[in-house]
């Protein structure tokens, strides 16, 4: 709980809002990887909140074949817009082991109902997935495949650092190569060898599941990436602070 809404600019959780959202969770779970916890069009009365480990959201065509089209890290809402839709058109998974709070919506309703200031940061982190969603569009439809996985490696570093979980140049990423080709929208041979043209060119070296940022504004560079969209407390934390164009 520590890490909810950490970081975010503008946004507060006072210690009486976190006391309440920690005593409106159910029960907290520990889940394997490659596990499907929400089906698209299942009705759900309940919010996740991603504790540790790695989740999706993802759609899948009429083959069974998966699209994923969004992930979460540790701190975030999983599912916090499904507490006004009910049902998502889209279905939720694990990456990674990933251990959740489980928040059940009547719960939800009888802390936000009479306290519209928290249900205002809680409205502000389903935009900022909107913002993520928006990036994630640029990413795939206008960058180059070394592009791609550069912007990709880069917020996933301001994100994690937002919670404590990269130092700025080092932090563990616990995807296999597949899971970023498809978040990247390429195939496995095009990440390996946009893998291997960052590590050449001295911006990041991936060896396993550590990723290692040598040049973080280099790799933000090659990448057109600009952190905004984060609504981070302090953006020239971020490896640039404005879209710098070589």
């Amino acid at each position: 709980m520590d890490r909810l809404l950490a970081n975010r600019r503008g946004v507060h959780l006072t210690r009486e809002e976190r006391t309440l959202l920690e005593d409106a969770i159910s029960e907290v779970l520990t889940i394997d990887p490659r596990r499907t916890l929400v089906e698209a069009g299942e009705t759900v009365t309940i919010s996740t909140l991603l504790l540790e480990g790695i989740m999706s959201r993802h759609i899948d065509d009429h083959r069974g074949l998966r699209q994923l089209v969004a992930i979460h890290v540790p701190g975030e809402f999983v599912d916090l817009h499904a507490y006004p839709m009910l049902e998502l058109d889209h279905a939720i998974g694990t990456l990674t082991t990933a251990t959740i709070a489980v928040v059940p919506h009547a719960s939800l309703k009888e802390i936000l109902d009479p306290r519209p200031e928290l249900a205002r940061k809680l409205w502000f982190s389903t935009l900022i997935d909107a913002a993520l969603h928006r990036a994630w569009l640029f990413r795939v439809g206008r960058l180059d495949a070394v592009g791609r996985v550069a912007h990709f490696l880069c917020e996933m570093e301001a994100r994690l650092r937002a919670v404590g979980l990269s130092d700025g140049r080092r932090f563990v990423l616990s995807l296999t190569q597949s899971d970023i080709a498809e978040i990247c929208g390429l195939t496995t041979v095009h990440t390996n060898r946009a893998m291997r043209q960052l590590r050449e060119s001295g911006l990041c070296l991936v060896r396993s599941s550590l990723v290692d940022i040598q040049d973080p504004e280099g790799l933000a560079r090659r990448g057109d990436f600009s952190p905004h969209y984060l609504y981070l407390a302090d953006p020239e934390d971020s490896p640039v602070s404005k879209r710098e164009m070589t």
